[in-house]
């Protein structure tokens, strides 16, 4: 054993592993950005109900595994706990003490998937647009024409 090696053993005992991106695992609750199939604020994972969209990514990533911030309340995760069991996910409630990730829940793989959005994509409702007075039939004609203006 050389003495680099040595002194690298003393350092893991005393530090721990050595992790590559340890910032990211933080941030993806112990996960790489590489490997996630979605991830929820904890914004959205305080919600009131499992969004449709969460539970058919639950139906079609069944062997994926769920991390949960374990800084959010357990009444919170419980409902996303229930959906991962239906499905047969696996699932870890991760705490961080030094440091609370603005994700609240992360599905990922063990592997790397490389998916470009993980956030789930709102539906946008329909833009109504009014038509433009063009005939002289609108609101503000109407209203010259009640006081005798044209």
């Amino acid at each position: 054993m050389g003495k680099q090696n040595v002194d690298d053993y003393l350092q893991q005992g005393i530090h721990g592993p050595k992790e590559i991106k340890p910032a990211e695992r933080r941030r993806f609750l112990g996960t790489l950005r590489e490997r996630v199939v979605v991830a929820l604020t904890q914004g959205e994972v305080m919600g009131k109900k499992v969004q449709p969209e969460l539970g058919m990514i639950f139906m079609e990533n069944s062997e994926a595994h769920l991390y949960l911030n374990g800084n959010i309340p357990y009444s919170a995760l419980s409902k996303y706990i229930k959906a991962a069991e239906d499905q047969g996910i696996a699932y870890t409630i991760v705490t961080n003490k030094e440091y609370n990730s603005e994700y609240g829940l992360v599905l990922a793989y063990d592997h790397a998937i490389d998916k470009e959005e993980i956030t789930l994509v709102k539906r946008k409702k329909p833009v109504v647009q009014m038509k433009a007075d063009t005939e002289g039939k609108g609101l503000l004609s109407k209203v010259k024409t009640l006081f005798g203006k044209k």
